[in-house]
């Protein structure tokens, strides 16, 4: 990813020693941080359809580029750690003016390193390809003269003294078992009187060399005859619109000479998106032919262009493991290989594909993926599609958040505010807002202000947590909303280990409402025959923040398991705070931010507090876990797989919320899961504050800064008063009528009961 030049401070020289110290603390650190559970891959496997049988081969690009500064020993070495020895590492090789090969991803050297600020008046402009273009480019300096450290997606890594490498250089000191020679321009350099054919020729022969690709087919035609046997030639296209300048073809019209491109290279390199071809809005095709023809012309073929925090088309609902899964599999076939800047999740989808592709029964056993408003990363919140996707996605518990309307009938809704959710906005009820301050600050319209029948005229509205982020377009406004009655309706004969009802507001809809939760909960449906609380043997959970709920139910002895949800700023809790949670309450939830401390995106450490919870006999489940790469911290690699692993084997949770529980689901059937034959790779926990120290010890000015002590729960924050009693409100109002202060809320508490019955008498028909 290139990235613009940006001015930086003065940059201090670090001497040979120093670094050379540097780096064996950084590999010391990092081999706590990957685990490789076996060293081999498979090697013939009948699941596989690559052109040998063999397990695709993963490219790391630069190393791991995704996290590091692109081709510093950093990205080289931990790329090694994070995956298998036999892991293929990417060097785009440049030229200097003395005709020294360096690794470095862009031509154009002001994209990826600070030379704009050693070298001010060092720009110059040439042609490439037919192009001008301007700026710093290596054959106009000495190899001895570049010093300059190496950009990284963040800018924290730009610190971290890291040098730009030589090709030798970089073989000595990593020394990889595959090294992988790219070469991008060799007309330019050679238009300016260096011979890049030549310096590949002598470099190959080093045995780390297996591979050498180039989008120029003359290039690979030169090194013919010279070339060591056992080295593999790639010819290289790029998009279909270019042309190779050695031979002014389209890569398009190339796509129809394979056969020909067979007799100079034994493979070829493609985009992704040649294989499987996206939309102009952004979704997957059908797949192509190409991996098929390139197979039957005996060439091998690889996809390129995979990174975790790329554009991803929606149909992988941001998962970077799931994007790599059709290459494997699902059009019949599988690319010889992936190029990607992040290799651990290559690593991670070739080492789980087995596991992935054979059936089997749902497993409820712990961690428990619990849903988000259903599948919410999918589809609206709430809505028949989200609990269809999550139940199919493989949940073991569907949730709804109760909202009540104006008539008195509990609806699943993720909120009470009908702008976060619906197109409210674009309705003939838009006059509705006002402000609610018992509820919030801004301005909202109300569930309580309409009907369910108004409510169900109005569109569902996707959530997006990230800005930057869109979800799903086409299903944007899509599906039905569900009241209480119809998702109860509908888990009762899913493979579900049960459901999860959440209480919001609960003193709000006693006192201004006239609606007792707890009665619904319970005396509602008993009376109606439903005596046990259980649901052919699903679980039913009471989740709450406010903790006179749980207190009211638990004294009424129900049969729920009673679920408190704790503050999202604590980072601790008091023993006295513990022990009043366990008298009402059989689980806590935590957020994600309570478990691990974060400054600037790096975790500092760990909190006590899933321990803490847990010692005190409270099952811990926590939240919201997402696909969209910047949920995770850094030290996640941009993978929730990554982030998901670590709190299982390393915090081990109870169970997960999620706003996409076929991540989760995936998981649990995936490698770290289970050991086998075929299964290679496995992670460890990721090791908790390694990156901020790393930062700390070699990046000047990198380290995030340190934050204030989080707060701690007490017993003043978990003992509530009593909850109101619910008073029935006198007289109602129309739907278009002037919205209600909140003390002068009017619904409908008869409307309430009877909904409890109607509900209780249908779960009774259905469990007889």
């Amino acid at each position: 990813m290139a990235r613009r030049s940006r001015g930086h401070g003065g940059y201090a020289a670090t001497s040979l020693a120093t670094m050379l110290y540097y780096y064996c603390w950084f590999l010391l650190l990092l081999s706590v941080i990957f685990v490789i559970a076996a060293a081999q891959r498979p090697q013939v496997s009948s699941t596989f359809k690559t052109l040998t049988g063999n397990a695709p081969l993963v490219i790391a690009r630069g190393g791991f580029s995704g996290l590091f500064p692109d081709s510093s020993q950093f990205a080289f070495s931990s790329a090694l750690e994070a995956t298998s020895y036999d892991t293929s590492l990417w060097c785009d090789v440049q030229l200097t003016k003395d005709g020294a090969g360096i690794c470095l991803r862009e031509l154009l050297m002001d994209n990826c390193t600070i030379i704009s600020r050693v070298y001010p008046d060092g720009k110059q402009t040439y042609r490439i390809n037919g192009v001008q273009k301007t700026g710093w480019f290596p054959l106009d300096y000495n190899m001895s003269s570049l010093s300059e450290a190496l950009w990284t997606r963040t800018n924290k890594f730009d610190f971290c003294n890291l040098r730009i490498f030589s090709v030798t250089g970089f073989m000595s000191v990593v020394k990889p078992s595959s090294l992988w020679l790219n070469v991008e321009h060799s007309i330019f350099y050679t238009e300016h009187g260096l011979n890049m054919t030549s310096y590949i020729l002598s470099v190959q022969k080093l045995d780390f060399v297996k591979y050498i690709s180039s989008p120029e087919l003359g290039f690979l035609r030169s090194l013919s005859g010279g070339i060591n046997r056992k080295v593999k030639l790639v010819f290289r296209f790029l998009d279909k619109a270019l042309s190779d300048p050695s031979t002014n073809k389209t890569y398009n019209f190339m796509l129809s000479n394979l056969t020909f491109i067979k007799t100079i290279a034994s493979g070829i390199m493609v985009p992704k998106t040649y294989i499987w071809p996206v939309t102009t809005d952004n979704y997957v095709q059908f797949p192509t032919q190409i991996v098929k023809d390139a197979h039957s012309a005996g060439l091998e073929i690889y996809a390129s262009d995979f990174s975790n925090d790329g554009n991803f088309p929606y149909n992988y609902s941001y998962d970077p493991l799931g994007e790599y899964l059709p290459f494997l599999s699902d059009g019949d076939f599988t690319v010889d290989g992936v190029l990607t800047d992040h290799p651990l999740t290559a690593s991670e989808a070739i080492g789980s594909f087995t596991t992935l592709n054979t059936s089997r029964k749902t497993d409820h056993a712990d961690p428990l993926i619990i849903s988000h408003n259903g599948a919410s990363g999918d589809y609206p919140d709430c809505t028949d599609l989200a609990y269809e996707k999550a139940v199919a996605d493989g949940a073991d518990v569907i949730d709804c958040s109760i909202q009540i309307t104006k008539d008195g009938i509990p609806i699943c809704m993720s909120s009470i505010d009908l702008f976060d959710t619906t197109d409210i906005q674009n309705s003939k009820f838009s006059s509705l807002a006002s402000v609610i301050p018992e509820i919030q600050t801004k301005a909202g319209i109300f569930t309580f202000n309409l009907t369910w029948d108004d409510i169900n005229t109005l569109r569902p509205k996707i959530s997006h947590p990230y800005y930057d982020f869109v979800r799903d377009p086409r299903y944007a406004n899509r599906g039905k909303l569900f009241s209480l009655f119809d998702f109860m309706t509908y888990a009762l004969d899913k493979d579900l280990a049960g459901v999860i009802i959440i209480i919001k507001n609960a003193a709000f809809m006693a006192k201004s409402l006239g609606f007792d939760v707890a009665d619904l909960l319970t005396t509602d449906f008993s009376h109606a025959g439903y005596k046990n609380l259980t649901m052919k043997n699903k679980e039913v959970m009471i989740q709450s923040k406010d903790s006179a709920v749980l207190v009211k139910l638990k004294q009424l002895k129900t049969h729920f398991k009673l679920v408190y949800t704790l503050p999202s700023t604590v980072g601790d809790a008091t023993a006295s705070s513990i022990e009043d949670i366990k008298k009402f309450a059989d689980a806590a939830i935590v957020d994600r931010q309570s478990v691990f401390v974060e400054s600037n995106g790096f975790i500092l450490r760990e909190t006590n507090l899933v321990k803490d919870l847990q010692s005190a006999g409270l099952a811990v489940y926590a939240k919201v876990f997402r696909n969209e790469f910047i949920s995770p911290p850094q030290d996640f690699l941009a993978d929730e797989t990554v982030e998901i692993n670590t709190y299982v084997q390393l915090v081990h949770v109870d169970g997960f919320i999620t706003d996409f529980p076929k991540t989760l689901r995936r998981y649990k059937m995936k490698t770290c899961r289970s050991q086998g034959d075929g299964l290679p790779i496995c992670m460890k926990p990721a090791q908790i504050g390694f990156l901020a120290e790393l930062l700390e010890a070699d990046c000047a000015g990198g380290m995030p800064p340190a934050l204030a002590p989080m707060p701690v729960l007490n017993s003043m924050d978990v003992v509530e008063p009593p909850l109101p009693a619910a008073k029935p409100k006198i007289g109602t109002s129309s739907a278009g009528s002037t919205p209600h202060s909140a003390g002068h809320v009017t619904a409908a508490p008869a409307s309430a009961a009877g909904a409890g019955i109607l509900l209780g008498m249908v779960w009774a028909s259905l469990l007889t």
